[in-house]
Formats: C-alpha cells, structure tokens, sequence
C-alpha cells in the first residue's frame, strides 16, 4: 500500500466524521512498529487519529463507546471498506481518539505478561476472558515471542476468549 492508502483512510473517517455531526480533523500516520517476519508479506498499518480539541467530552465518550466497542466498531467499518477490492496487500487502519488506543495497548501487554508469568509458574493454563477479536490477536502477537507457550481462542462469540499455555499440553478443542 502507498501514503495515498493513508490520505484514503484519513479522508474516508474525516468524511464518517462530518456525516455524524461530528466535525473533527484527523491526523494519520504510518505504524512504524509493526515488525515483520523475513518472507512474510509486509502490509502497511496507518493510525488515523481523532483530533479531539473541538469536541466535547460527551462527543468523545460516544465515539470510544463503553469499552472502546464505538471506535472498534469504527476500526472494523474502516478496515471492512478501506480494502474492499484490493489486489494489493491489505493495509491495517488503527483508529485512535484521546489516547485509548496506547492506554489500552499497555493494558493488553501488561495482561499479556502476567498470563505469561502465571502459565510458566504453575504450568496450568491461564484464560483471558472480556476482549474483542482484535484485542485477542495483539495479545497473539505480543506472546509470539516466548516459543515455550501457544496461545488459541476458545468458544464461540460472544464467549469467545484467549489461552495461554505451555507448548505441548494437550491440543485446543
């Protein structure tokens, strides 16, 4: 994907945005810390982030939304459309407002480790219940890294959740 995918995201939630009564300016980026494996595809990640300054703090508790489902769902919305007839590779559009993202990102990691901690110290799976499909994959990703523990989705929406365990106990069901 190019930088005109990051003004085509930026002006897609730009225009979300007016359309909603909601007259905010948004700022995009390109995710820098999105590593990529040798041999795999690389595929860009943007954060459009909401400017809050003119917004009131109603405006900007409705577009987070109780646990951040409003901006994932706006997250999802954007992703869904973005790459709708794409043959490129996809790009990921993260969509920030006031900060959630980043605070919940250091909440996911911190979650993330102390699974971790409890799986390696007492050798019993850990399950990690309340989280979006999105959160589960970061949670994926950050334990990727620790090649002594798996980490699968278990259930069915809306009761789906993460475990955590050791590589080679016994296989998800």
């Amino acid at each position: 994907m190019t930088d005109s995918a990051m003004e085509q995201g930026q002006q897609w939630l730009k225009t979300l945005l007016q359309l909603s009564g909601i007259p905010a300016d948004v700022k995009a980026n390109v995710d820098n810390s999105s590593a990529h494996k040798p041999g795999e595809e690389s595929v860009d990640s943007y954060w459009l982030t909401i400017d809050e300054t003119n917004l009131s703090k109603e405006q900007v508790e409705t577009l987070i939304g109780s646990s951040g489902e409003v901006l994932d769902g706006i997250q999802y919305l954007a992703n869904a459309t973005l790459n709708l007839n794409q043959t490129e590779p996809h790009g990921f559009y993260i969509i920030e407002l006031n900060g959630y993202r980043a605070k919940r990102q250091a909440e996911l990691s911190a979650i993330a480790l102390e699974a971790k901690e409890k799986v390696l110290t007492s050798t019993e799976e850990v399950e990690i219940k309340s989280l979006s499909s999105a959160e589960r994959r970061q949670i994926h990703t950050i334990l990727q890294e620790y090649p002594e523990l798996e980490t699968f989705s278990r259930g069915k929406e809306p009761h789906r959740h993460l475990v955590v365990r050791r590589l080679g106990e016994d296989n998800p069901g």
